[in-house]
């Protein structure tokens, strides 16, 4: 038999504003002791160079948590040209430098070139490995390997400030973009190489709540009394279990529907009118309880993911 998690059954998310040098998962650890919560997850990890947006899900928000992994991301980006490393960032060594002579004119050419839909490789100076060697040990020995591409759509990339030396950009994009290999092509394509200096995550798509700090968790950890069960304080802080999938489309259920949908039935709604296999929240309409998240296959709501922390309602309808 499995041994029991210790902790409270919390449920809800803290967007946390992670701090630099930090992982996400130490992050996470941190604020889960705080709640003394018996199950908790991050929403997609945060370098430890980064900062910024990483959603914290407790409990019950966790079984709606990857849909954020879907979700466009928006960064604030310094990029130090001039200078390649190892990680395509600050904490990697130093493997290519070169003389900067880039015009904003240049940078702003250079910058429309990997707006769209594109693959996109990890740097060939990358730590990511290759029959157990990273692939940078391949290209200080001028060795070619495979990479892995993925595909990914960068939506927007917008020039904050740009000193000769250094380009803060702004750049959203989709899922599974690594902003550290986005930089490190900028760089090879403008001739002088770059890296990022400074990394901060402004905004997650569908992702909504009050950002805070570690030391405001704190602070507000430091108001309640554990040894008597009271985390009044810290519990108000939560937002819903849906905070990380607000742009999800809504659909509400009577409580006979709702009861059917809570024991994993299909719903039949003949007026809704969402394109087939769209997602959506559901939720019960009486009191406005969350009960989970749902396909419509163009007739039918077909549970997904049903919250176990909504209370039962005698079906008066």
């Amino acid at each position: 038999m499995g041994r029991r998690k210790s902790g409270r059954n919390v449920n809800g998310v803290i967007l946390l504003d992670k701090p630099k040098h930090l992982s996400s998962n130490a992050a996470l650890q941190q604020v889960r002791r705080f709640f003394n919560a018996n199950k908790a997850g991050h929403t997609g990890a945060l370098d430890p160079l980064a900062t910024g947006w990483l959603p914290l899900c407790f409990g019950e928000a966790t079984k709606v948590s990857h849909y954020c992994l879907e979700a466009d991301k928006r960064y604030v980006v310094m990029a130090q040209l001039g200078v390649r490393t190892t990680t395509s960032d600050a904490e990697g060594e130093v493997v290519a430098e070169a003389e900067v002579n880039v015009t904003e004119a240049q940078l702003q050419q250079v910058i429309g070139q990997f707006i769209g839909p594109q693959q996109q490789s990890p740097s060939i100076y990358s730590a990511l490995k290759h029959e157990g060697k990273p692939l940078y040990y391949y290209a200080r020995l001028g060795i070619e390997v495979p990479r892995k591409t993925r595909d990914i759509v960068i939506r927007a990339i917008d020039l904050l400030s740009f000193d000769g030396q250094r380009a803060e950009l702004e750049v959203t994009c989709s899922k599974g973009t690594y902003i550290r290999t986005l930089v490190d092509d900028i760089g090879q394509q403008l001739g002088c190489g770059a890296h990022v200096a400074e990394l901060r995550r402004t905004w997650i798509e569908g992702v909504e709540g009050q950002l805070l700090t570690l030391e405001q968790v704190a602070e507000v950890a430091a108001q309640c009394n554990p040894e008597q069960g009271d985390y009044a304080a810290l519990d108000a802080l939560l937002a819903g279990n849906d905070a990380v999938v607000r742009q999800l489309p809504s659909v509400q259920l009577d409580n006979q529907a709702a009861q059917q949908f809570m024991q994993g039935m299909p719903i039949t709604l003949a007026d809704l009118v969402w394109p087939a296999e769209s997602l959506l929240r559901v939720w019960r309409e009486s009191d406005n309880a969350l009960l989970g998240v749902a396909v419509f296959d163009g007739q039918r709501l077909l549970p997904k993911r049903v919250m176990n922390d909504v209370a039962s309602i005698a079906q008066t309808d």
